[in-house]
């Protein structure tokens, strides 16, 4: 099991201060929030590789359908070469129901986004490798040419392709299968309900199967849980412990419930120093 932490609605200069704290008490993996706009995920991301040795970096998560992939591709490359290839790349769907993330554009619908995820999951690893290439989707083309222009900038350290952790929405086959041809799943759960330590238990063996009919195995396939957990809880190990009986591989902490500037600095330094939640 490895733990990570999401800091929530923080900035640059405070992800680049809290990084180093996290890596030195413990913490395996340290994450943001990527918001529509604002604050850019990738900036910093670029300011704790600066920071940091050893620690993994991540977004937690990308709206990918957002997104142009060959912009994602290029940040996601530029931060794995700055840190020395330590960045995990997290993606979703986007936000569904709250017209507070359709501010600049309509919603063209799940079947749309659902489109330009498995695009752009196509697109990234051939953009990461510094190749000229082809590519006929249905929502992106790409003409193979004698060389890129303008240079593509140094491909990523980890090869062939940085991490990417998927979200899946349990039962839904199409959903879960992408997360199953990846590098990990974010389990979410599809109708009434919740995802619980039984929806991962099943979601991991639907997975196993899924990859043993592609010729996959389970090696560094990461399977991950969230939730919140608290510096002075001497119980803490005992809320990660079910999931990772579960077969989740990382816990992710996280703590949405303010957005004050100084109250978020305040309690994820507080939580960092306390060090993760193990349960092994």
């Amino acid at each position: 099991m490895r733990y990570g932490f999401v800091m929530a609605y923080g900035d640059a200069r405070t992800v680049a201060e809290l990084a180093p704290i996290a890596e030195a008490h413990g913490w395996d993996g340290f994450f943001v929030w990527e918001s529509i706009w604002g604050i850019d995920a990738w900036v910093m991301l670029g300011a704790a590789a600066m920071t940091t040795e050893r620690i993994r970096l991540g977004t937690m998560l990308t709206p990918l359908p957002r997104r142009k992939p060959w912009d994602v591709a290029g940040q996601v490359s530029t931060v794995d070469n700055l840190s020395g290839g330590r960045v995990i790349l997290s993606v979703g769907l986007g936000v569904t129901g709250d017209d507070r993330f359709w501010l600049f554009e309509d919603d063209p619908g799940r079947k749309v986004r659902a489109e330009l995820m498995d695009e752009s999951l196509e697109l990234l690893p051939h953009l990461w490798r510094d190749q000229p290439f082809e590519y006929s989707g249905k929502h992106y083309q790409s003409r193979k040419i004698a060389e890129l222009m303008p240079p593509a900038p140094p491909p990523p350290v980890q090869q062939p392709r940085v991490p990417t952790w998927v979200v899946g929405g349990w039962p839904r086959p199409k959903s879960m299968r992408r997360a199953a041809l990846q590098d990990g799943w974010l389990p979410a759960y599809v109708g009434d309900g919740e995802v619980t330590t039984e929806v991962v238990a099943a979601g991991v063996d639907w997975i196993r199967k899924e990859r043993e009919a592609q010729g996959l195995t389970m090696d560094g396939y990461d399977v991950v849980a969230e939730g919140t957990t608290h510096a002075d809880d001497t119980l803490a190990a005992d809320t990660v412990r079910p999931w990772a009986e579960a077969g989740a591989t990382w816990w992710i902490d996280a703590d949405w419930s303010s957005m004050d500037p100084v109250a978020v600095r305040q309690a994820a330094e507080r939580r960092l120093k306390a060090g993760p939640p193990r349960a092994d």
